[in-house]
């Protein structure tokens, strides 16, 4: 099978959509089938064409940038021949150029499928107004001209005020795919010595986990609160921050506000920059809890929950529809109120004097978010899609109800 998917931002742009759409790409290549990635080139170094792990990447020159969007003047002939060679259109929303991509799949005959990601929140302004009401009309154009909507849990579809417009009607659950690259006892240990971290053992620093790039959605200042009260039950406790927090686009002024506080807290409040492969599992391997502070519906699940548990790390998240599922789904964890630092401090508390309550089954966990599974499960509605079945109201994922028999399990 011939799937084009079509995103503004891919590898290697580092966010939960890219590392999604890569997963997701090299699985269904990995089980052979021609996969072809369309997207924007966002630094004018990156080679228009390229192939990554058996994926094609097709990169279309950037003329200017609207707020974090980019202008692409040949991206529609660049998409309309793609898409002739297409079998199946797969789109990730938010996306400004979705309506025109569906179109061009309804124009051919060819099957669309949206995945949507995130509802999109720029930040206050007028300019930013505009853009949003844009970008919002474009989403809902695109989702009329499509055949199928997936999204990860039922629980943010029925709360986003794009995704419930279609319940029961064009709606899909296909849980996101995780993978973790092996991480030996070597590379982590050099981690932890690096870090000054001593892992999980008894005498070794209690170390709180965020993963997410500096930007204001994320929620980085509740941690920052939150921490002077950790520290004041657990005075050893230290934080461990992956992942980009300088030049990020768009967020200079928040990077600004928050740097007096990264200053101040710097003996145990560690920036580390992005990781990835065996040093990224090394990162979950040296973390007591992680963190996912998120403060809207930009963050719709919060993939890093399932790395983190899949090395059997419990999990502190917003009460966000889709972002508290996991800790949900799984009970590793506690949920909190969006916001609340204080909440928060009392649930890494509670979590890293208790840490044997919150042990889920890693395996169980592996397997329900495999990108294998994913990657049939997409197949699976690819297919019936091209045959002209259609059924919008199936139940849960195996893989859901997989994952609440294991949290009764470990309950009871």
């Amino acid at each position: 099978m011939k799937i084009l998917e079509v995103l503004t931002y891919y590898r290697p742009w580092i966010s939960g959509l890219t590392i999604y759409v890569e997963r997701l790409s090299r699985a269904l290549a990995r089980q052979g089938h021609d996969v072809t990635v369309l997207t924007a080139q966002y630094e004018p170094d990156l080679p228009r064409y390229d192939l990554l792990d058996g994926v094609k990447v097709v990169r279309v020159p950037v003329a200017f940038r609207v707020s974090k969007g980019v202008i692409m003047p040949s991206f529609g002939p660049t998409a309309w021949k793609l898409a002739q060679k297409a079998d199946i259109i797969h789109l990730h929303l938010p996306q400004f150029d979705a309506p025109g991509v569906a179109m061009r799949g309804r124009l051919l005959g060819k099957p669309v499928v949206i995945t949507y990601h995130s509802d999109l929140q720029l930040p206050h302004g007028l300019f930013n107004r505009i853009v949003d009401k844009v970008v919002q009309f474009q989403n809902r154009w695109a989702g009329t001209l499509a055949d199928a909507i997936v999204t990860y849990t039922r629980d943010f579809g029925s709360h986003s005020p794009y995704l419930s417009a279609y319940l029961g009607k064009k709606l899909h659950i296909i849980p996101p795919p995780v993978e973790l690259a092996d991480g030996s006892d070597e590379v982590t240990q050099a981690f932890q010595e690096k870090y000054g971290v001593n892992g999980r053992s008894p005498n070794g620093r209690p170390t709180i986990g965020i993963i997410c790039r500096l930007a204001a959605e994320k929620g980085v200042e509740v941690l920052l609160k939150a921490l002077p009260i950790v520290r004041r039950q657990i005075p050893d406790a230290m934080v461990l921050h992956a992942g980009p927090y300088k030049n990020i686009l768009g967020e200079e002024a928040y990077a600004a506000r928050l740097a007096p506080l990264f200053e101040q807290y710097k003996s145990h409040y560690h920036l580390l920059d992005s990781i990835e492969g065996a040093e990224l599992t090394a990162f979950y391997k040296s973390l007591d809890c992680l963190v996912i502070p998120s403060l809207n519906n930009t963050e719709t699940f919060g993939l890093v929950q399932i790395e983190a548990m899949i090395n059997g790390v419990p999990s502190v998240a917003s009460a966000l529809p889709g972002v508290r599922q996991p800790v949900t789904m799984t009970g590793m964890g506690e949920v909190i109120p969006i916001g609340d630092h204080e909440a928060l401090a009392e649930a890494i508390i509670k979590i890293l004097r208790n840490k044997s309550a919150y042990r889920g089954d890693p395996a169980v966990i592996k397997q329900s978010f495999s990108p294998e599974e994913t990657a049939v499960s997409y197949l699976t509605l690819f297919r019936n899609l091209q045959k002209g079945r259609h059924d919008p109201t199936a139940p849960e994922p195996p893989a859901y109800e997989r994952l609440r028999k294991m949290r009764d399990e470990m309950k009871g």
